[in-house]
Parts: C-alpha cells; sequence; structure tokens
C-alpha cells in the first residue's frame, strides 16, 4: 500500500500553472488559486502561472515553451477538459506529449465516480511526458482540481512517497535522447 517514506528527504518541484478560459482572471481563478495554494504549501515552487483563452495552438505554444524552461519540472493546466466545442485543453495536451499516462485519467475518473457518479465520465483529465516534463490537464473546477491534487499528484509529486513516485524517474524521462 502507498505510504510516506519519512527516512527520505523531500524534494520540491518547479510546477508551472496555468488556467485555461474564456472568461476567468487573476481576481476569480477559483481553480487556479485552489492549486496554487497547495503547490506552495505542499512545499513545492510554483514556477509560473498564467491564464489563456481556449485556443488549442495557444495552449499548446505555452506547454511547449514551459517544457523547455529549465526552471519547470511539472506543468499544470485546469480548465478546458470538457465536451464543449471550446475544450481544447486535451487536444492541446496530446499536441505535446512524447509519451501519455494513461492510467492518470483512469484514477481521476475512479475517484470522480466516488464523489460525483456518473458524471464522472464527463471529465477528460490526462496526464503525460515531454522533454522531461511532467503534463496534467485537470477539469476547471475547484473540487475536481482539490480531488486531482490530493488524491494524486500531491502524493506522486513527493518523493518520499512509496513504492514509487514521479519525482524519482526525473532523471530517467529523457534517457532516449542520450547517446549510446
Amino acid at each position: 500500500m502507498s505510504r510516506i517514506d519519512e527516512s527520505r528527504d523531500f524534494i520540491p518541484v518547479r510546477i508551472a500553472l496555468l488556467t485555461v478560459s474564456d472568461t476567468r482572471t487573476e481576481d476569480d481563478d477559483r481553480s487556479g488559486d485552489l492549486l496554487a495554494d497547495r503547490i506552495r504549501a505542499a512545499g513545492h515552487e510554483l514556477a509560473h502561472r498564467a491564464i489563456l483563452p481556449d485556443e488549442r495552438a495557444a495552449i499548446a505554444d505555452r506547454l511547449r515553451a514551459w517544457c523547455a524552461d529549465e526552471g519547470v519540472d511539472v506543468v499544470i493546466s485546469t480548465g478546458g477538459t470538457g465536451l464543449t466545442g471550446r475544450d481544447v485543453t486535451v487536444e492541446a495536451h496530446r499536441d505535446v506529449y512524447e509519451k501519455e499516462i494513461d492510467a492518470f485519467g483512469t484514477v481521476f475518473t475512479m475517484i470522480s465516480m466516488d464523489k460525483i457518479g456518473t458524471s464522472a465520465v464527463q471529465s477528460r483529465a490526462t496526464g503525460g511526458v515531454a522533454d522531461g516534463t511532467y503534463l496534467f490537464a485537470l477539469p476547471g473546477s475547484p473540487s475536481a482540481c482539490r480531488d486531482a491534487w490530493d488524491e494524486i499528484l500531491a502524493l506522486q509529486l513527493d518523493y518520499r512517497h512509496r513504492p514509487c513516485n514521479f519525482v524519482e524517474i526525473f532523471p530517467r524521462l529523457s534517457e532516449h535522447r542520450r547517446r549510446k
């Protein structure tokens, strides 16, 4: 079963946070605020924060820029994961991914099922890796962001989490680029 191994040192990671919305501003970005607060409370660094409209190319460009930034280890976006015509965050993420973390969406759906029942099928939360950086697309609701952070990301972004976590494999995310 998963646990925190107190004999290991905590390693903070640098996280960029993107809110995708045609209507949100810095003054009313409740999901972004919730995630920023949780990122800092966990001991991680909030490397960047931005709000972009639901425009696939602009979202993908921002994700790529943050993946290329040596000061960013993880990118979390919130918003634009639904089923409506303007919801393009998942497609933008997949434009950038080198590898998708399929189980992230599955586990998020399992957690959501316990809270909102079959309405969980309307979420397209996703995760992936690009350029040695983890990327996660979360729904725009504060409750969904809370669930994803508290029940998945807070644990997987903690080096002390056992039996395994995302932090311990950071050095190996780009090993395919090394010369043989």
